[in-house]
């Protein structure tokens, strides 16, 4: 430690006053935040979230990574929320290698989710063969080159993703400063529907391997006088987590809301979704500067979304539902932050896991069904997308059987959050804040990896899109197994 030279004679007291100062202005909590733009740099792309090739050639508004750092002085870790439907582990893992070389935080001490936006490329190049083969496109003057033009962009963005992702993370470990935090929860069930409902027998179409023994179905017929009840409840939890400097200034805001996405974008252009919105709309209500950044993390929302199956929506213009949605999140959210008591002395730590589950093979029928689905020529006799989930089977039967699969927990005073890499359903997360001996708990998913659905074993029986094979691609005990492995983990920390 220095001292400015004056023209007086310090005391010893008072050069002990000074240095204690100095080193109290130090201690607590430091915090910073960064964006990283993920726009793609070159068009066009495809667009992740549907089985028909969508190629964007524009954007309505940015894609981003939002990064969080906090250190305790003893622990150092990031938040980071990725603007897409899924990133794979293995190029998360290379975004958090980059980043750990640059800031010394351990990989293990990265959480890194998507948001789950559905109009954002690919974040592998090799997902584009097998949900959209060449051979799939329907012959046109210019279809092919589209198609060749929009591969070779989606493999430079995924280089850039992975850049982009750890300088959101370098960023904000170079904006850290002392900061205070402080949480609160409250409530929002207006926007969130459970999309598996139960419909009257006989009226469910065949599943893709031509199965007739769904009971449930997502998104059906708005308004059908079929539909009897919905299958499982909605998370209806809003947790806000609110970082501000030691003057009071905003830095950053982490929410955390159980809503598969809102959609009603532009066609073919990319779009965060409600995700970016929010970020936006927060930041003025709140009022802050340019160096805030507002975060809304995806909950528990594999079986949850925008849309009320009772009765229809009245008509809107592309990214009107997601301003409204955005907007009545980011009022309830302020509100919420009016409670919130900041603190400068809270302990942070945090845990990972590996946990091997088994992986789910198609039974022989199912391959037979999926290999004369692929020879057939003619669809129109087949079940809805029975070709795409055709290709889903082979590649199943001859992978790997077992995978590794990242959980993490995090502690931040009394507060938890959990990551899990899977599309989770309400009732998981639910389950896990009843049971967290953390108070209030929440749960990220889609973080560190992206593995697909993980239906509850009673949403497994029931059937329907989000437990097929290809869609679900892990056993169905999985969502026990790492509840389970999670409440464990928050035992540990709370200890």
């Amino acid at each position: 430690m220095s001292f400015p030279i004056e023209p007086r004679v310090l005391t010893l007291a008072a050069l002990l006053a000074a240095g204690s100062a100095a080193c109290g202005a130090e201690q607590g909590l430091k915090a910073g935040a960064a964006t990283a733009d993920l726009t793609p740099q070159a068009w066009p792309v495809p667009m992740s979230g549907t089985f028909e090739f969508r190629p964007a050639t524009a954007a309505h508004d940015p894609l981003s990574a939002r990064a969080l750092v906090l250190d305790d002085g003893g622990t150092r870790l990031a938040i980071v929320l990725v603007d897409n439907v899924g990133v794979h582990r293995e190029l998360l893992d290379e975004a958090k290698a980059r980043a750990s070389r640059a800031t010394g935080i351990p990989v293990e001490r990265m959480l890194v989710a998507s948001t789950h936006t559905h109009s954002a490329p690919p974040a592998r190049v090799e997902d584009i063969a097998l949900r959209w083969p060449k051979s799939s496109l329907a012959p046109a003057n210019d279809a092919y080159a589209l198609y060749d033009a929009a591969v070779e962009a989606n493999r430079h963005y995924v280089e850039y993703l992975v850049r982009q992702i750890a300088a959101a993370v370098e960023q904000a470990a170079r904006n850290l400063e002392p900061a205070e935090i402080g949480w609160a929860v409250t409530e929002l069930p207006d926007h969130l529907n459970n999309r598996r409902w139960f419909r009257k027998p006989g009226t469910i179409p065949p599943d893709p391997f031509g199965g007739t023994t769904d009971r449930v179905q997502m998104n059906p017929p708005v308004a059908s006088p079929d539909l009897i009840e919905p299958a499982g409840p909605v998370d209806p939890g809003l947790t806000v987590v609110s970082v501000r400097s030691r003057r009071g200034e905003p830095l950053a805001l982490l929410a955390n809301y159980s809503l598969h996405y809102v959609g009603g974008t532009p066609p073919g252009q990319v779009s965060a979704d409600y995700f970016g919105e929010f970020a936006r709309q927060i930041r003025q209500r709140l009022g802050a500067g340019e160096k805030f950044v507002g975060i809304l993390s995806n909950g528990t929302s594999g079986d949850v979304n925008n849309i009320d199956f009772r009765r229809p929506r009245p008509s809107r213009e592309p990214f009107e539902q997601i301003r409204l949605v955005a907007s009545s999140v980011a009022d309830r959210a302020f509100e919420a932050c009016k409670s919130i008591r900041h603190r400068r002395d809270v302990k942070l730590s945090m845990t990972q896991r590996e946990l091997q589950l088994a992986l789910r093979k198609p039974s022989e029928a199912q391959l037979a069904f999926a290999r004369a689905a692929l020879a057939s020529q003619d669809e129109s006799g087949l079940p809805r997308n029975a070709k795409a989930y055709a290709r889903r089977a082979l590649a199943a039967a001859s992978g790997p059987d077992t995978v590794s699969v990242p959980l993490q927990a995090i502690r931040i005073g009394e507060l938890g959050i959990v990551a899990i890499p899977f599309e989770v359903f309400a009732e998981t997360g639910l389950e896990i804040k009843r049971k967290s001996p953390l108070r209030p708990t929440f749960t990220i998913s889609l973080a560190n990896g992206s593995y697909g659905y993980l239906p509850t074993p009673e949403q497994h029986a029931l059937g329907g899109y989000e437990t097929w094979l290809g869609t679900c691609r892990v056993e169905v005990e999985a969502s026990r197994k790492i509840t389970a492995s999670l409440l464990e983990m928050l035992e540990e920390l709370a200890r």
